[in-house]
């Protein structure tokens, strides 16, 4: 398992029982002494422990927003219907596609990884669940102007391009 990978499922996992104990047993719990709990035991197998640490500083700093985002994007799901899987993904999720750097993380990895976070932890529809909302929220930042569309061209593009220059070099 790749660590970033490894380092989101235990991101995903302590969001999960942060959540958890807050809404279901009304406590306040530390979300930080408990990533820092799960991590204790797969430190050595990951390269990049910082990771999680700026993933999980983005949630925090963006919490409310992020929880606004869902509500809106998904309106006929009130967030605290939303199962605790679900939208601690989505939350995980668009913490990474909308406030990690780009060029660390690019929008459309942010996407993938919370959907293989919803294929293995979720229901059956959690995963197609995630990616509607996560593509919404591409979309409209990609006509926002926010991030851009792939700038690499598709290879068809490049081959017809090259192809009709062969044609116009063997015109002239």
């Amino acid at each position: 398992m790749a660590t970033r990978h490894l380092s989101r499922s235990i991101l995903f996992q302590s969001l999960y029982e942060w959540d958890f104990y807050r809404t279901k047993l009304n406590k306040n719990v530390d979300l930080m002494a408990i990533i820092d709990r799960n991590m204790k035991d797969v430190m050595p197998l990951i390269d990049e422990p910082d990771f999680i640490y700026r993933l999980t500083k983005n949630l925090i700093d963006h919490f409310d927003e992020i929880n606004n985002i869902i509500e809106k994007t998904a309106p006929e799901w009130p967030i605290d219907q939303i199962s605790l899987t679900d939208r601690n993904i989505l939350r995980l999720g668009l913490a990474e596609l909308m406030f990690a750097p780009k060029n660390e993380v690019p929008p459309k990895v942010a996407i993938n990884e919370a959907i293989e976070l919803a294929k293995n932890f979720g229901t059956e529809s959690s995963s197609k669940f995630i990616n509607g909302v996560l593509g919404t929220v591409y979309r409209q930042m990609v006509e926002e102007g926010i991030i851009k569309e792939s700038d690499k061209k598709d290879k068809s593009d490049d081959l017809k391009e090259n192809n009709s220059e062969k044609i116009e070099i063997e015109n002239k």
